[in-house]
Parts: C-alpha cells; structure tokens; sequence
C-alpha cells in the first residue's frame, strides 16, 4: 500500500467517525398533505455539544410548531453511550418538494431532507367541522387477489383528550389484515384551526376476488372538561364526555389472478422483487468434505414473508444437502410491507471436479406496471478440487484413455523391480534363517491396541458427542484392513450410521444425535471382516510358529 492509498483511506475513516459523532437528520414520515405537521429529529453522540440547533434556516419553507430536546444514556458491552436529540415540529408553508436545509450545530453540519407536501383531500363537511371525526382512505381503489391494499385511519380532533382513547381491531373476514406499525400523532390546520390527528396504517390482503367491504372503525375517547375540578384533593374517575365516532364503510374491488400467468405457479402480486445468492465461505477454492453455506434471499415489496414460496433446493449429484430452517421476516415503510425470506443450506462436496448448480427462477407478477416478471439467478459452475487429508479414490474415468510411457519413465520401473526382486530374496532368506531361532517376545505395540480404539469409539458413540466419535472411528478405521468406504459400500447400516454422522456434523442439529446406531453397526460388521488383534489377549507370540 502507498502513501497516498494510505492517507486516503484515514481521510475516509476520519470522515465516517465525523458524521457517526456529529449531527444526523431524520423525520417521521416523506409524504405529508398540506396543513399537516412533521417532526424533524437532530441527533449527536458528540458529548461535547451545547445548546441547540441554529433554526434560522427552515423559516423560509417551514413553520416552527415546537422545539424539545432529549439526553439518553445506553450501555452495551460495558460501554456507556451518550446520545442527544432534538426533536422539533415543522408546518410546511408550501405545496410541492419542499426541502428541509441543513442546520449547524458547533463544527458540525445535518444532511439536507427532501419532502412531498400534497394538497390536502379533506373536505369542510358539516361531519368534519365536529370536535372529533375520523377519516378512512384506501391508496388504490382495486387490487389483485392476495395482494396489498394500504388502508389509513385517521382520527382528527380540534378538542382535547385523555389517553384512554381507542379504536377497534380492524377484523374483515375474506382478507388478511396487517398492521404497518404504532400509531403515529401529528397535527394538521384545517379551516385555520389546528387539529390533532391520530394515524393508523393497516395492510390488508384480499382472499377472494369480487368487493370487499371494510366495515367502518370506532373511535372513543374521553373529552377533557374545559372547567376541570376545583378542588385538587377530589378523588375519582375522570371528569369529561365520552365520545364514540365512527369512520365510513369503505370498498374495495378485488381482481382475479391474471390469465397469463403460469399455472402450477405460486402466485405473487408484489411491487418489486428481488433473488439474491450469498456463501459462506466463497466455493472459489472448495475441497471435498468442506462444508458450504448457500444462501438464497428472496424480498418482496408489498407481500408478507409467510406469502414467499420456499425456494428450489439445491439437490445435484456430487453434493450433500443439509437444510436449514427458512428465515422469515417483515420491514415497514411507507408503501407497505418489504417480506424476506432466507433459505440456508449445507452443501457438503463428494467428488472433486466440476459441479454444475442449475439457474434459479421466480415468476412473479408486477402490480405497478401489471405485467409479468422474472427474476433468477444464473446457473454457475463449483470447482471442486481433491482434498489431501481425505482418502478419495480416483474414478476410473478420470484416467487417460491412452497412456504413453516414455524411455526414462521405463527405466526407472526396471530398477524398482530389481530392488523389490533384491530386497525379497533378503527377507525370504532371513526368515529361512528365523525359523530354526528360538521364540521370543514381540516389542511392545508402540502405538494403542485395536481393543484400546474401540473402547474410545464405544465411549464416544454412548456419549452422543459427533466430533470425538469422528476422531475415534478414524482412529480405529485406520488399523482395518479394509478403509471406511469399503465397509460402508458392503454393509448398508454403517452407510446410513455414517450419512447421520456427517449430517449432525455439518449441520445445526448435531446436538440431538444419537449415536446407538453408528455403534450398533460397528458391532455387527461380521467377524471376518474386522481387524484381528494379532497379539491376542495374552499378549504372547505362538508357541510354534510356523
């Protein structure tokens, strides 16, 4: 790295940890109608600061409602974290795109905030000159089956009230009904007089097609007496006026699913979608018996997750799969619902070489442009290569079909017959030679006994525990005759015992294994076919050898 690279990448962290500690800008919500209010929210974690934001900025577009501070402090991981916000109350003066200027504050500067200020709907109906009256709207007259409808209550009340105030659970029997978050207050002038206004965002998900009919909310509340009692130490309910209000039925026309979209096709009306692919770690460099974690994302604009279809799994040969449970989740904003969902999986390479994994697609249908969409992934191709500390056999395929051997290669297979030829003369004469010596004792076994080995497998596999029982049958595989894979290709329940192992191993599940049937088929293998102790249990060489 050069000096420049170097000076560049400090002046870029220095500028992140600048705007970490200085002043960020956000508000409640983008989109407002004329006379209603937004709340514009300054925060710092510089503990330095003092005093409050420079508001001169925001007279030209903006009317200033009202202006307070909150000072909070936050541990996390044995840290304390000072954070201090201003909150502050704004009344656009005009229509249209209006922008909410930077405000300083000591050294440090805000972003500015673009704004969509719309001509208010509210009309100046006797019902809506009435101290408190709600008001019921649908962002879009008609939608497909099963697709997204935002309807948005708002309760506007030019009188005080209590907080007991409530309105009932939207409930529609042919539809699915979602609520997009708390409620939210703010205020809005309506014929010169300020309003409150309470505000409640539902998603609803039609079932069938036809109209549905969303039947009207009531609204109650406790007006504030506007002579309150005289007398402090009185004791009892709340004076005031209890008032019902109830908003209007409204309709909505539900259309059926398209007649061009594929049939035996999980059907998706979604404003956006998108289908991402992530690994961990990257197969640029995998080797058999590694473990691979693929993830498949898909996220839809104006959906729930529990609408999402799970995605194809990955099931190709040279390749074990091990799923994992699907990942569901919903984010609000302020065109409705995003869904996600995540499928995960292990995939555990058997064979080195290439491994093709098939494209992925998602047929889906656009409700802003009301067409038919899709989205994929493209197919890609896995480079497996072979894994040293894995006995893998060579497939007889991968060989050349026809060998050359040149000169020096032969001559070096002649002198290693000769030496083999040498060499076995030797050992043949010297165990003539042994043969007429009188019996002694073996050396002591340098390393452990197969007896030793199986008691640690046993002891493993009972304990439940996949790792040390892997270690204990490589262990104890390598004193065999015959490797693992030979065992298992002939006898089908050390197969199944092994393919448990692995997928406890390579999964998120290994702690509920139960490894009685990986020793019940070590136990069963037959006798012949075990490894013979050739020491025995006393421990002594034959008495006649021959």
């Amino acid at each position: 790295m050069n000096r420049s690279t170097a000076l560049l990448l400090g002046l870029l962290f220095c500028s992140l940890q600048t705007q970490a500690a200085g002043l960020v800008a956000s508000v409640d919500r983008n989109q407002l109608s004329s006379g209603e209010t937004v709340e514009l929210t300054l925060e710092s974690s510089d503990v330095t600061l003092f005093g409050k934001p420079d508001l001169s900025a925001l007279e030209p577009q903006f009317e200033v409602r009202g202006t307070r501070q909150v000072n909070q402090l936050t541990s996390l991981n044995g840290e304390n974290h000072a954070t201090t916000r201003w909150i502050i109350t704004l009344l656009p003066k005009l229509n249209g795109t209006v922008v909410i200027a930077p405000l300083h504050l000591g050294e440090f500067t805000s972003e500015p905030i673009e704004l969509t200020v719309v001509q208010s709907q509210t009309q100046d109906t006797p019902s809506k000159l009435a101290p408190v009256f709600i008001e019921a709207s649908l962002d879009q007259s008609s939608v497909y089956v099963q697709a997204q409808a935002i309807l948005t209550l708002r309760i506007y009340h030019s009188v005080s009230l209590y907080d007991d105030s409530n309105i009932t659970p939207l409930q529609i029997p042919d539809a699915r009904v979602e609520p997009l978050g708390e409620s939210r207050t703010y205020e809005k002038v309506i014929n010169d007089l300020r309003h409150g206004v309470i505000e409640q965002r539902y998603a609803i998900y039609p079932q069938h097609s036809g109209v549905l009919s969303i039947p009207p909310q009531i609204f109650s509340a406790t007006l504030v007496d506007a002579q309150p009692n005289q007398d402090p130490a009185a004791q009892g309910p709340k004076s005031g006026k209890l008032l019902r209000v109830s908003s209007a039925e409204t309709t909505l026309t539900v259309k059926v699913k398209p007649a061009d979209y594929p049939p035996d096709t999980p059907w998706l009306p979604a404003r956006s979608l998108s289908l991402e692919e992530s690994w961990n770690p990257e197969p640029d460099r995998s080797q058999v018996g590694d473990s691979l974690t693929r993830s498949l994302t898909l996220k839809a604009e104006g959906l729930a997750s529990s609408q999402l279809p799970p995605l194809p799994a990955t099931d190709v040969s040279g390749l074990r799969r091990y799923p994992d449970q699907p990942q569901l989740s919903n984010q609000q904003s302020e065109r409705g619902l995003i869904g996600s969902r995540e499928d995960r999986e292990a995939l555990v390479p058997t064979h080195s070489g290439n491994i093709e994994l098939p494209a992925v697609e998602v047929v889906w249908w656009n409700t802003d442009e009301d067409r038919l969409e899709r989205s994929s992934l493209p197919a890609r191709t896995l480079h497996i290569q072979n894994n040293p500390s894995l006995m893998v056999d060579t497939p007889a395929g991968n060989a050349p079909a026809h060998p050359t051997v040149d000169s020096e290669t032969l001559w070096y297979w002649k002198l290693a017959t000769l030496v083999l030829s040498c060499t076995t003369l030797l050992g043949f004469g010297l165990w003539w030679r042994a043969r007429w010596q009188p019996a002694i004792l073996r050396a002591a076994q340098t390393g452990p006994s197969p007896r030793t080995l199986l008691d640690d497998l046993k002891r493993a596999s009972q304990a439940n525990d996949p790792q040390a029982t892997r270690q204990a049958l490589d262990a104890w595989a390598r004193q065999q005759p015959e490797t693992l894979a030979d065992m298992a290709a002939r006898f089908v329940p050390l197969s199944d015992a092994l393919d448990g192992l692995n997928g406890a191993l390579y999964s998120e599940t290994g702690q509920h294994w139960q490894g009685e049937d990986l020793w019940r088929a070590i136990r069963a293998i037959p006798t012949a076919e075990r490894v013979q102790d050739p020491v025995g249990d006393s421990g002594l060489p034959p008495l006649y050898p021959k």
